[in-house]
């Protein structure tokens, strides 16, 4: 072996001796940090000074300092080198960027590694993360001075001390105060003052307690511990720790700072010198308070910005206000918010609308909370008596139930109007259908069950509810065809509830004419019976195409088919579009079956139960001699006017001439 290796070897060897007995180094004292053998990572940094800065202003950041070799920690050792007893002193100080307001704190801490890469800033203080906290193979003891509350590791409040064992879930803890010697009391310690403050940290291997306290720098050693935990640190320390401080920041920082640190391995540390602590630098200076100018324009700012506030809320208040009395609070869901319906149908707009008639308008909307369909009908009153009762009615029908009938799902009110909304039908009204060339002409099959769903609707309002409900307004335009063009009662409007067995009390002249049974037009009282006048009027228009008026001429479609009935060719009156694709038998079922539900004698007239019969071929109509048929007994528009002058009329687009307006229903009595 030539002399330079032999050399090499020997420095090796007097090398690893003097990293030993460095590792054997038990004590050791830093007045300052200059030339300290410290491990330091993240942002932790030594001042020109000797002053060791772990953490600074900088957001969710933190940095340790450990002295850089190993110390052994031998349990049950007869070496007191070796001993698991130790002493640590030292002085901190935690400097907020804001007042009163800190990131987060300081922890002494004992560990197997100086590997915090893994680790997380805030509550975990720069020692551990969510998947690791709380693990007994972190072999990990720390006395925390923590400045902020974190609920996810139970702190008991923002400005504590904490014994750590594996997890910064304390298992010790107490709010930072120190004994007061001369004065013999306890007195509160802000952590975040700023000012200097001293911690003495003591573990006693035969008595397995681990004592705490801390004062102001200018304060000697309380007499009385903050801390004084039993611990058995045998079960978590390895044989070789390293030891030293970590500091972390959350969404606020603090400068956090260590002046002087002393630790003794195997026995009481040395005090430190309090004369050779660095100084920390001048605290920041307070922002210049703005200029009495500056403070009035701002305040001049906030007070316009206020006030269009307030404007603009006063004017989209305005926008939506609706009409709510006290009594309506019961109907709860049955109450639409006009806000709601107003961005349903994108502010009432012109390409909304489904249909106008002499009753309001009609607009398609879609609800923003459930993006369900609906058509809105908007109805214009301006008297509030017997609105109460109104609106009770249409609560009630709003449970009606019947697979024919258009759901009415609510109200709303408003200013001057009232607000009702329906089920959206794809298809919409049927007199579209008939009457117009926007739609397909309908066959024979589907017109049949249009009329035979709308009898089995009119039959569960009159009989199978648990009130008599007299629609009042039957009509091909109140018709709504569903996506399979099943014919669906709407429109409820107009409509009366009264018990069964009893008699409906309404006294105005209410519908469209040309549905309008004698009697009502001349006694103004509604019945089940007016209902299927109006129905048998829908039957005709149905099965012939035409208006139960014509215009201009004003022919009666009740004389009309009658004339035929006469010749003895009642099918000629059908519909010419049908171009004869139709039964026979059920095309003259229907004609002779509306002019029989036309019948000028109202106890002539068959029930809806009765209709329903007919149509689905349970029973056989009766004959209807012409001498009985109701000839020149049908009311007129000018006739329907002898009696209701008080009541304006309005013709709609595509229906009949209504003779009642909303006004009409609720001045009394309806």
């Amino acid at each position: 072996m030539d002399d330079a290796v032999r050399l090499l070897l020997i420095y090796f060897h007097l090398s690893m001796i003097s990293f030993n007995l460095a590792q054997d180094v038990g004590q050791f004292v830093y007045n300052g940090f200059l030339g300290a053998k410290l491990h330091l990572d993240g942002i932790a940094k030594i001042h020109p000074n000797g002053l060791l800065q772990l953490t600074n202003t900088s957001k969710q950041k933190m940095g340790h300092a450990f002295y850089q070799f190993p110390l052994k920690f031998s349990p049950n050792s007869s070496s007191p080198a070796e001993s698991l007893s130790f002493s640590a002193i030292f002085v901190f100080a935690m400097v907020p960027e804001l007042q009163n307001l800190s990131g987060h704190g300081i922890a002494f801490t004992i560990s197997p590694s100086l590997d915090f890469s893994q680790a997380v800033a805030s509550q975990y203080l720069g020692l551990l993360n969510t998947s690791n906290n709380g693990l007994s193979t972190n072999h990990m003891l720390a006395v925390e001075l923590d400045t902020i509350r974190s609920p996810d590791v139970q702190d008991i409040d923002e400005n504590h001390v904490g014994i750590d064992v594996n997890s910064l879930k304390s298992i010790d803890s107490a709010s930072a105060t120190y004994f007061s010697n001369p004065e013999g009391i306890n007195r509160s310690l802000n952590l975040i003052s700023g000012d200097p403050i001293q911690v003495w940290i003591d573990y006693d291997e035969a008595e397995t307690l681990l004592n705490v306290s801390l004062a102001p720098i200018s304060s000697p050693k309380p007499n009385q511990l903050l801390l004084s935990t039993p611990i058995n640190l045998s079960e978590i320390l390895l044989e070789s720790m390293y030891v030293g401080f970590s500091a972390a920041t959350g969404t606020l920082a603090s400068d956090h700072y260590i002046l002087g640190w002393s630790f003794n391995k195997a026995g009481k540390a040395l005090n430190l010198d309090i004369s050779k602590l660095p100084s920390l630098p001048p605290r920041r200076k307070a922002e210049k308070k703005p200029g009495v100018m500056i403070i009035v324009i701002l305040a001049t700012v906030i007070a316009v910005l206020i006030t269009i506030t307030v404007g603009i809320y006063i004017v989209r208040r305005k926008k939506y206000e609706e009409i709510r009395e006290d009594w309506e609070r019961e109907y709860g869901p049955q109450r639409f918010s006009y806000k709601n319906l107003y961005k349903a149908t994108k502010g009432f707009k012109d390409k909304e609308l489904l249909g106008a008639g002499g009753f309001g308008k009609v607009y398609k909307g879609v609800l923003p909370s459930s993006n369900l369909q609906v058509a809105v009908k908007k109805v214009s009153h301006d008297s509030k008596q017997g609105m109460k009762e109104f609106v009770a009615e249409i609560v009630s029908i709003g449970r009606l139930r019947h697979r024919n009938l258009v759901q009415l799902l609510g109200y709303c009110r408003r200013q001057g109007e009232l607000l009702l909304v329906y089920d959206y039908m794809p298809n919409g009204s049927l007199d579209k259908f008939l009457f117009t060339n926007e739609k397909p002409v309908l066959n024979w099959s589907q017109r049949f069950q249009i009329l035979k769903g709308v009898a089995s609707g009119l039959l569960y309002l009159h009989e199978e509810w648990e009130q008599v409900v007299l629609h009042r307004d039957i009509k091909a335009s109140n018709v709504l065809l569903d996506s399979s063009l099943n014919g669906r009662l709407g429109d409820f409007g107009l409509a009366r509830l009264y018990n069964h067995g009893s008699n409906p009390q309404t006294t105005h002249v209410v519908g469209t004419v040309g549905y309008l049974a004698p009697e009502l037009a001349r006694f103004g009282k509604a019945t089940t019976s007016t209902d299927v006048f109006a129905f048998g009027a829908f039957l005709l228009e149905v099965a012939c195409g035409r208006r139960p008026i014509g215009l201009p001429e004003e022919v009666v479609l009740v004389d009309w088919v009658i004339e035929y009935w006469k010749r003895g060719a009642i099918i000629d009156a059908s519909d010419p579009r049908l171009e004869g694709n139709y039964v026979i038998e059920e095309m003259e079922l229907v004609l002779k079956l509306g002019l029989l539900c036309s019948h000028s004698v109202p106890t002539i007239r068959p029930s809806m139960r009765q209709v329903m019969q007919y149509l689905d071929g349970d029973a056989t109509l009766p004959d209807v001699s012409l001498e009985s048929a109701a000839i020149g007994t049908f009311i007129t528009p000018n006739e329907a006017s002898d009696f209701v002058m008080s009541f304006p009329s309005s013709v709609g687009k595509g229906s009949g001439r209504s003779i009642s307006s909303v006004d009409s229903i609720l001045t009394g009595g309806r």
